[in-house]
């Protein structure tokens, strides 16, 4: 029987989460998948917990240097058979229909990716607070394709969108294959530029409304990581998909798209720039970037309201997360 889908997971040190990750793959109701684990060079007993596992549809690759989760991935793809690629983050989980429900959806539609939406969940917490769809304010009740530019727009720094780019799409792996499709070297926003460069090659892309990925925001992941390297890597990919100029001159709408998420990405770069030396408290820093660029200092007081409901979210998680571990104490 050939393989159908194919679960890719990067894995590197997470020895946490990763069994809960592989068990969601190899429990899915659509039987004929195979689940490849590549490890990044793990420090701890990440390896361990992999090999622990008894199910000929596993299989485990050994970098023999760290090549970041872009690199993992892509090795993945390589040693792939089936005829659908899934991502699976290592401390993320499927529901168990996940793959059965997508696939047969992406054969019906005819289609290169297609997405769900995805829980959001704080670690240590036992239940979605939210999901990607949800948290948006945009209403999607049915199946819902999205054409390249509007992919663009609702992943805009700083504004309310669906952030289809942190979806986790299945693909057509003939597809990939065909145009050469590989991760970039990004460290946060590596799924959203690997979707435009299917968009590049005229790829459809379809979102499902229901949730079946489970996303886990958790401390020390590269979603909370340097933000102000994040938005200079944006910057960068922007400019790099920009220089496809055939594509670009044909999809002047992609190009509209692409310069309002440039122009918005540089405006948080600036911003960043001056919170974070004052979170240091390197003040003198601080002041000469203000002086350099005032306008952040308008930038600052109109999201001041973002800012307030970002704490106020945060607060409320903790609040839950410790009534949560307070129940289980008794």
């Amino acid at each position: 029987m050939s393989i159908e889908v194919s679960v890719i997971i990067p894995a590197y040190n997470t020895e946490k989460y990763i069994a809960k990750a592989i068990e969601s793959a190899l429990a899915q109701t659509l039987a004929n998948i195979e689940v490849i684990v590549v490890d990044d060079c793990s420090t701890d007993n990440t390896v361990k917990i992999v090999e622990s596992f008894n199910d000929s549809r596993l299989k485990l690759l050994l970098n023999k240097k760290n090549m970041g989760a872009g690199g993992a991935r892509n090795r993945a793809i390589e040693a792939a058979q089936g005829k659908w690629i899934a991502v699976l983050d290592s401390d993320d989980w499927y529901a168990p229909q996940r793959l059965e429900v997508l696939v047969n959806l992406a054969e019906q539609k005819n289609v290169d990716l297609i997405a769900d939406d995805s829980y959001l969940i704080e670690d240590g917490v036992s239940t979605p607070w939210s999901t990607i769809i949800h948290e948006s304010g945009v209403k999607v009740s049915n199946l819902q394709q999205f054409e390249a530019a509007d992919f663009i727009l609702t992943d805009i720094e700083g504004r309310s969108g669906l952030r289809l780019g942190f979806t986790k799409p299945l693909f057509r792996r003939e597809f990939l294959i065909k145009h050469q499709i590989r991760y970039e070297d990004i460290r946060v926003t590596q799924d959203f530029w690997f979707d435009m460069q299917c968009f590049l090659h005229g790829a459809k892309f379809f979102l499902v409304p229901e949730p079946y990925y489970f996303y886990r925001s958790r401390p020390g992941s590269l979603v909370s990581s340097d933000k102000m390297k994040r938005m200079e890597e944006e910057c960068i990919a922007i400019a790099r998909f920009m220089e496809n100029k055939a594509y670009i001159k044909q999809n002047p709408q992609v190009l509209a798209a692409l310069q309002l998420k440039m122009r918005e990405t540089r405006i948080w770069l600036d911003y960043y720039l001056v919170v974070e030396p004052l979170k240091q408290g390197k003040i003198l820093i601080c002041l000469q970037r203000i002086f350099s660029n005032p306008a952040v200092i308008n930038h600052f007081i109109s999201n001041i309201p973002k800012l307030i409901a970002r704490r106020w979210h945060s607060l409320r998680m903790s609040q839950q997360n410790n009534y949560q571990k307070d129940m289980f104490k008794v």
